[in-house]
């Protein structure tokens, strides 16, 4: 019983991580750089839910594309203002400038929101059901269904629509992309905007399951990007089981040896294999610099 609860529990945690860990992917395979403010993003997704939602009285049906609206533009003025000037200058300065980014968020977010952690409301994380012997709540199946379907969502985009194929484009050769007319600058823009809206959805599927707070972002965006790194950041597929694959694994850990050895183990874990597989279990050859 406890197996079958941990291996769900596992297997929305590690969907969440996945979406988080999918934003990495999409920034790193078109301009080579990465939204450490991926945390920060999550957390302002879940907060604007639960304001709009919750402090305003908005229907779900309303607030939730509002709060991804205003996440949108989050990714769009982190990519502008906090990677595009040091990026263009071959600078790797954005690295720092994106850390320092999401910390400023959360803590603006800390002394409007405040530092009380709120339950955000669901009616489907009230009742629990019986699953394989196990009570689990409905959100927590909502949580990999949702993360799976974006996940096909996206990389059905990059494989068969013009969207895709200005993307795959761009990646290959930039200056050639350039040369064909296309606007590269554009599309680096939206991987940032693409990638802040996946962070957001996760905050707002996983909010029911934990609380509301300011600082809820910044362990999930470490966990995040160590699955990108785990699965192979070049990787869409390897970073999605990557993540499925860290939170059973984390859910596990937490059942058999108690929550105090859960990051212990877990990120002992992501050495040992990066250790064996530099590049990640499903990542290829390649220069990241950090």
């Amino acid at each position: 019983m406890m197996f079958s609860a941990a291996v769900i529990s596992g297997l929305g945690l590690g969907s969440m991580y996945a979406l988080l860990a999918l934003g990495f992917h999409v920034t790193f395979i078109v301009s080579r750089t990465v939204n450490f403010a991926q945390g920060s993003a999550m957390m302002v997704g879940a907060v604007l839910g639960y304001l709009f939602y919750q402090t305003l009285g908005m229907p779900l049906l309303f607030a939730i594309p509002s709060a991804l609206l205003l996440c949108a533009i989050y990714g769009l003025a982190i990519e502008r203002f906090l990677v595009r000037p040091f990026a263009s200058r071959g600078s790797d300065a954005w690295l720092m400038a994106t850390v320092a980014g999401g910390l400023l968020v959360d803590n603006l977010v800390l002394f409007s929101f405040g530092k009380e952690p709120r339950q955000f409301p669901s009616d489907w994380a009230q009742d629990p059901i019986e699953l394989l012997g196990a009570g689990i709540f409905p959100q927590q199946l909502l949580v990999p269904i949702a993360g799976l379907v974006v996940a096909g969502c996206l990389m059905a985009v990059n494989r068969y629509t013009r969207l895709g194929k200005v993307l795959q484009a761009t990646v290959q050769n930039a200056d050639t992309a350039r040369l064909m007319g296309i606007r590269v600058e554009w599309v680096v823009a939206s991987a940032f905007v693409v990638s802040s809206l996946l962070a957001g959805i996760a905050g707002l599927l996983i909010a029911p399951l934990f609380s509301v707070s300011a600082g809820m972002g910044t362990l999930f965006g470490l966990k995040a990007f160590a699955v990108a790194i785990l699965g192979g950041i070049t990787s869409a597929s390897g970073v999605l089981i990557a993540g499925l694959l860290f939170g059973v694994v984390e859910a596990l850990v937490t059942v058999s040896f108690g929550s105090a050895f859960t990051q212990i183990i877990s990120f002992s874990a992501v050495i040992a294999v990066l250790a064996l597989k530099p590049d990640g279990l499903f990542g290829s050859s390649g220069v990241f610099k950090v």
